[in-house]
């Protein structure tokens, strides 16, 4: 593929340190897609807030990436910026914010996530009334779906697209949506939606057991990676760390040392992206040698770790996949 001039800026000047490591971590995702492997993309943080659709719509629909694991909050917040954008506070001077300002800012009914500031009105509300049908009409249907089939029947139904506020390539969901692109959300209930919903279960509008669960998710992943793990196997590029990355990860030790399933490759590439250096007991922290012990990665796995800032680094590792 022809590089563009991102591409170019980085292989010119990326030589050394965590720049050396993204370039070589690209290289390498590269040469996987190449090569006929598939990759997990793993989204940690707040990284749809950060408007990583910018950059991942297009990796999903140029096929870069083939399954998705993201937290509850992944999953929701890039539908909200979709949806509510205009509506967003930028608040730059966050580190200075006194408990006053904090007070007050939720008291306009906004949800800080750093430097912005998510309308909770706009955002949270304008999506809830119709993932609530969906619920509704499938708990009365006595259906079953997962959160992201949900979110997924949502968007194609165009019940959305009256208040759409960004151009919709940029939006994550959308692509995944539209290619049924695999999505795995471990702790789902961690996120305004998954706390909206539990709600309409204290208050008995909805059972609990119309949401599949992240047992489910797990036993899903599972199949799906029998299915996909021939040949150069499948590789697992962890924005961050978290939930996002260790439920995903775990479903290979899972097959291979509790159901004692002996064919079980490895996942045939890993590379993480975050900020959280190395340190004592932390998954984020932890370095990828540290995932042979526990059956995760081989010796012979290709591994990588970049030791930045995901909203930096993320964008410019896509642009070089993309050619950009």
């Amino acid at each position: 593929m022809n590089k563009g001039p991102v591409s170019q800026f980085i292989l010119h000047h990326y030589r050394h340190f965590n720049a050396a490591a993204l370039v070589d971590a690209a290289k390498s995702y590269e040469k996987h897609l190449e090569e006929n492997g598939k990759m997990m993309v793993t989204l940690a943080g707040a990284m749809s807030t950060a408007e990583l659709g910018l950059s991942l719509a297009e990796m999903i629909r140029r096929d870069k990436v083939h399954i998705i694991s993201c937290t509850g909050a992944n999953l929701e917040e890039d539908i909200m910026n979709l949806v509510a954008h205009s509506h967003y506070k930028r608040v730059p001077n966050y580190r200075d914010l006194s408990p006053q300002d904090e007070w007050e800012l939720l008291e306009n009914h906004y949800n800080r996530v750093t430097d912005t500031c998510i309308p909770e009105e706009e955002a949270f509300r304008r999506i809830q009334q119709h993932i609530h049908k969906l619920w509704k009409d499938a708990d009365d249907n006595g259906e079953r779906y997962f959160p992201h089939e949900f979110m997924y029947r949502m968007l194609l139904s165009g019940v959305l697209e009256q208040y759409y506020e960004i151009n919709t390539k940029d939006s994550w969901m959308i692509a995944a949506a539209e290619k049924n692109l695999p999505i795995v959300v471990g702790g789902w209930e961690d996120s305004t939606m998954g706390n909206i919903f539990a709600s309409y279960v204290i208050k008995k509008e909805i059972k609990a057991t119309t949401m599949k669960s992240g047992i489910e998710y797990m036993v899903w992943l599972a199949d799906w990676y029998r299915q996909n793990s021939g040949g150069k196997g499948v590789g697992f590029f962890q924005i961050g760390g978290g939930i996002a990355g260790d439920f995903p990860i775990c479903v290979v030790p899972m097959m291979y040392q509790d159901l004692e399933w002996n064919d079980v490759p490895f996942w045939s590439y890993f590379c993480q992206v975050s900020d959280s250096t190395t340190s004592y007991g932390s998954y984020s922290g932890a370095v990828p040698n540290e995932k042979i012990t526990w059956g995760k990665l081989g010796i012979d796995t290709p591994k990588y770790i970049v030791e930045s800032d995901a909203t930096i680094v993320v964008p410019l590792i896509f642009a070089y996949l993309l050619g950009w």
